[in-house]
């Protein structure tokens, strides 16, 4: 499973970890279980920041994958919550894919 695991980039586990969270919270109206899937996804994309950019860099795109959820609830105010979530997931993604993933095929 864990070699499985380490095949998905971590830019899509992110992305994957905000949409997915999101979309299991609507649907089971469980807010807790989609805070579990985002957790989750959140703590496997920041090992996988950690082993392939660093501490540092890590640090800092954990930092962004917290900050797109938090930004996320305001922004859909604005443009809905699925238009807000597909952006700031993509903002993760590329994110991630600029400091840790464009490095490791």
């Amino acid at each position: 499973m864990a070699k499985v695991a380490a095949k998905v980039p971590p830019a899509v586990v992110a992305a994957g970890g905000l949409v997915g969270g999101y979309g299991v919270a609507r649907w089971t109206r469980k807010r807790q279980l989609g805070g579990a899937v985002l957790a989750v996804a959140g703590a496997a994309a920041a090992q996988q920041w950690r082993q392939r950019a660093g501490g540092k860099a890590a640090g800092a795109l954990t930092a962004a994958y917290v900050a797109a959820f938090a930004g996320s609830h305001p922004l859909a105010k604005k443009m809905g919550a699925w238009p807000s979530v597909f952006t700031v997931a993509g903002a993760v993604a590329l994110a991630s894919w600029a400091v840790a993933d464009r490095r490791h095929p």
